[in-house]
């Protein structure tokens, strides 16, 4: 080591065959092939995204929903041969709901 370089701090550890392929495999991707430098700035500069997917369960449950109408919808419709106002309109609520879902999951993301 360089005495300039002011590190003096020693750092070890281990990781399995798995971990390590990952690594070699992301350090790949960013075209580089220092160990040392690449473990050092992901320490300092990389970061952690967890992401709360509470929101995307919500969707898809409404999702599910408008789908379950949609099916008894038509299958009324099939019986019946009638497609009545209410329907339409549930349908129609049913959509803006999604795509106000959607465009607020969409609003978090681009916040990230």
């Amino acid at each position: 080591m360089r005495k300039n370089e002011g590190r003096t701090v020693g750092l070890f550890t281990k990781v399995s065959p798995a971990e390590k392929a990952v690594i070699d495999q992301k350090m790949a991707l960013l075209g580089t092939m220092n160990l040392r430098a690449y473990l050092r700035k992901m320490a300092v500069d990389g970061y952690v995204v967890q992401l709360d997917l509470s929101s995307v369960a919500e969707l898809v449950k409404l999702l599910r929903s408008v789908s379950s109408n949609v099916n008894q919808i038509a299958r009324r419709c099939n019986e019946t041969r009638n497609l009545y106002a209410q329907d339409v309109e549930d349908l129609r609520r049913g959509y803006t709901e999604v795509w106000q879902g959607i465009t607020n999951l969409l609003k978090k993301f681009e916040s990230l």
